[in-house]
């Protein structure tokens, strides 16, 4: 595993909680005919990307990833074009084969499935949905989504019945009878999530699924992907090169530079400790009001309790994810320290001086 995902592990690694849905060792994808002898001379003699390209002709896509996503989260990669982001996301169905690593989904070892083993696997276990809604023209919405249960011969009545309640999820189930031009682009994206959703897949890999929309309609469908998410318990493996797409609806990020996992976290871990210098001007355009939350600027509560830090019954609660924004109003009115608290309780105290300075370091943003 590279140095970046050690930074931060996802919540099943740091809570010590259930194994991870997708975990990758190792993973490289180099491109080329001599890709072996590329790998084998990067590892002997530490060549470049460069270096590889000119000695061997060969592109390497992927350069040793190593990381972990846990069940249920929404985990972005994102990177400039050229990262190798799209390129790692085809590995974990194996639609790329890698030159060298390990890939593990919920425990299957991906890379041993055989081919008939692993077609089911990819159509039991894991829906993708991509940039190009790829509808097909001559099929109605609802035709369209059922055709993955048809691929796997499910029968007719109980593929319509599924496709039904798929585009009800993404509230079109008044459209299923029409073909896709007279559908809007927003609605088209609709379509195709519905269609992975009615396969009801353990796994989404969404590949910059709305990038192609217009920023108000993207901004809709993200609200609606996060609550559809919550609701359905997915794992989704989201690509963006948008920064601002990965801070909203990502559990954690991962940031990747030619080929390479450079830093793994939360949107607050990210923000507020940079990797290095091509991560922070990566998120230097990002307002900290928004993204760094209570639980990233809290201590934790000292053994004589919330009182023992000057924290009376009185004090202020506020959640462990609430931003930084409502965190400095809150402040201004309340001097004395507040007690964050999470699902399970009270988890830590933060003081006026920690969001204050939070705002200093970062700037106050938009």
């Amino acid at each position: 595993m590279n140095d970046a995902t050690a930074q931060a592990g996802t919540p099943a690694q740091t809570a010590g909680a259930a194994a991870p849905m997708i975990r990758l060792e190792g993973v490289w994808k180099i491109f080329g005919e001599r890709a072996g002898e590329a790998l084998a001379a990067i590892r002997s003699e530490g060549m470049d990307k460069a270096g590889v390209l000119e000695r061997f002709g060969a592109v390497v896509g992927v350069a040793d990833v190593g990381l972990s996503v846990a069940r249920g989260e929404i985990f972005c990669v994102m990177g400039l074009s050229g990262s190798g982001k799209s390129t790692l996301v085809r590995h974990i169905n194996r639609l790329l084969e890698p030159t060298d690593g390990r890939i593990f989904v919920d425990g299957t070892d991906v890379m041993a499935l055989p081919p008939r083993e692993l077609q089911d696997f990819r159509n039991r276990r894991i829906g993708m949905v991509f940039q190009n809604f790829a509808l097909m023209p001559h099929r109605s919405v609802l035709d369209n989504v059922a055709m993955p249960l048809e691929i796997r011969a499910v029968a007719k009545n109980d593929r319509m019945r599924r496709a039904h309640e798929a585009l009800e999820l993404v509230e079109l189930q008044r459209w299923g009878n029409r073909f896709a031009h007279e559908l809007s682009g927003g609605m088209q994206q609709r379509v195709g999530l519905a269609r992975a959703l009615a396969a009801d897949p353990d796994i989404l890999l969404m590949d910059e699924p709305f990038s192609a929309l217009d920023p108000l309609i993207r901004r809709q469908l993200q609200d609606e992907f996060i609550g559809l998410s919550a609701r359905m318990d997915k794992t989704t493996v989201f690509i963006t090169h948008d920064l601002d797409e990965a801070v909203r609806i990502g559990d954690h990020i991962a940031i990747m530079r030619d080929g390479r996992v450079v830093q793994v976290g939360t949107p607050s871990q990210i923000l507020m400790h940079p990797a290095d210098e091509y991560v922070a001007d990566f998120v230097s355009g990002i307002s900290p009001l928004k993204v760094v939350s209570a639980a990233s600027l809290m201590t934790p509560i000292p053994a004589g309790g919330a009182a023992a830090a000057g924290a009376g019954a009185d004090a202020p609660r506020v959640r462990a994810d609430q931003p930084l924004g409502e965190l400095l109003r809150m402040a201004i009115d309340h001097p004395g320290p507040s007690v964050v608290r999470g699902d399970d309780g009270d988890q830590g105290i933060l003081t006026r001086r920690a969001v204050l300075e939070a705002v200093g370091e970062h700037g106050a943003g938009e």
